[in-house]
């Protein structure tokens, strides 16, 4: 049986300078999903097509930034994040040889082998946020998985995360009797009932 060894981590995307190469429909899907999750996320776009979708996004955000041109090596100056969307691959691997010399974690579309991370599946209500790997092997199932818990998960649930946000703040005690209050409030929560 295999294991998925990925560190899951949510990165604070509007602290963090992020590089897509490629302006068109996957390159429209990677910013579509940063911002939905970020949309104070700064993103500066390269591509030699960039497509009207992408344009209209950038004319709404202005931390979006737009260079309708060719890549160049120094582009990679000044980001935390590098994404490659393009349909070359040669041109992603002469990409993603030059960000690992200055150490840009980077993710290629379609290409698990060149990723430093993926972009899995996110569920969002209000302030909970899951998301979903499946280790790049199967992004439809993280898209149905995802479907699921958005349909199970009640709409009503930011309301119990706020009420548990003040009942936490206003715990009195040391660190493990925090843990144990919090623990016994919602040990009864969730159901141990299988997924049918």
């Amino acid at each position: 049986m295999g294991q998925n060894k990925l560190y899951p981590i949510f990165l604070k995307l509007e602290n963090l300078q992020i590089l897509l190469v490629g302006g068109g429909n996957v390159g429209l899907e990677k910013i579509t999903a940063l911002l939905k999750n970020c949309p104070e996320a700064k993103v500066n776009v390269i591509a030699d097509y960039i497509c009207d979708e992408i344009v209209a996004i950038s004319a709404k955000n202005q931390n979006v930034n737009l260079l309708n041109r060719k890549f160049f090596t120094s582009d990679l100056d000044g980001n935390d994040i590098l994404i490659l969307a393009t349909n070359d691959r040669k041109l992603h691997e002469r990409i993603k040889a030059e960000a690992r010399k200055k150490r840009i974690l980077t993710n290629v579309a379609d290409t698990p082998e060149l990723c430093d991370f993926y972009l899995g599946s996110v569920v969002q209500k209000g302030d909970l946020k899951i998301g979903i790997s499946t280790n790049g092997k199967s992004p439809t199932f993280a898209k149905r998985f995802r479907e699921y818990l958005e349909e199970l998960l009640p709409d009503n649930i930011q309301e119990l995360v706020d009420n548990l946000n003040e009942f936490r703040n206003n715990l009195k005690g040391d660190f493990q009797f925090k843990v144990n209050a919090l623990n016994e409030l919602t040990s009864s929560f969730l159901s141990k009932k299988p997924l049918s």
